[in-house]
């Protein structure tokens, strides 16, 4: 059975408390936070004042996905949300290792996100210190896009990089995942689904949750 960890990119912002107070009800695992800055992705989402405020109202993890440059510069800040996971791009930290302590250190878990073009090989000197990988299945900076078939293999291959090394990391999805595509993504090793259009463009939310949980 997945974690299933809905994008709060997709809910209504007229409406957030009402769609994060659903989310609290469901049988959704983790809240997942997509910050964009219009640098390392060409669109901007919201920072951290919104992001207090979702916190207020949350009643579970918060899955904070930081698609900027300088991340490192954030973690402060995304332990005082309280957040359970911080996720950065391996393409945005040149010194990835330094970056991955510093959120350990912080008591999170460490999560490295690779977008649809940069191979699982280059976590080969750091799988063993992440808690979590993440594969965009999407090119990141906007909801809503089509999932790339390609990374069904390239979660595969993932998988097999993690259980080689005996390595402790969940495989988390963000993009395009619906209950077709979450299948896939499941039999080929995936353990956290992302689920944001799929969830808050259907006429019953909590139940495409639960129909994502059955995976």
């Amino acid at each position: 059975m997945p974690i299933v960890s809905p994008s709060l990119l997709s809910a209504d912002f007229g409406h957030l408390a009402q769609d994060i107070e659903m989310l609290n009800h469901s049988e959704a695992d983790w809240y997942h936070l997509d910050v964009m800055d219009g640098v390392f992705v060409p669109n901007i989402s919201f920072g951290f004042p919104v992001m207090q405020a979702m916190a207020k109202h949350a009643r579970k993890p918060l899955d904070v996905h930081l698609m900027i440059e300088r991340p490192e510069k954030f973690v402060e800040q995304v332990k005082a949300l309280g957040a359970h996971v911080m996720n950065v791009h391996y393409e945005a930290c040149p010194h990835l290792h330094r970056v991955v302590q510093q959120i350990k250190n912080a008591g999170m878990l460490a999560g490295v996100t690779l977008n649809p073009h940069t191979p699982v090989s280059v976590l080969e000197d750091i799988i063993d210190d992440l808690d979590l990988v993440m594969l965009m299945s999407v090119n990141p900076g906007f909801g809503g896009q089509k999932f790339i078939e390609h990374c069904l293999e390239k979660t595969a291959r993932l998988r097999e990089l993690i259980d080689r090394r005996h390595a402790k990391a969940l495989i988390e999805i963000d993009g395009g995942v619906n209950v077709t595509t979450g299948a896939q993504l499941v039999k080929a090793g995936a353990d956290v689904l992302v689920a944001g259009s799929a969830v808050f463009s259907a006429k019953d939310p909590a139940a495409e949750i639960h129909a994502l949980k059955q995976l």
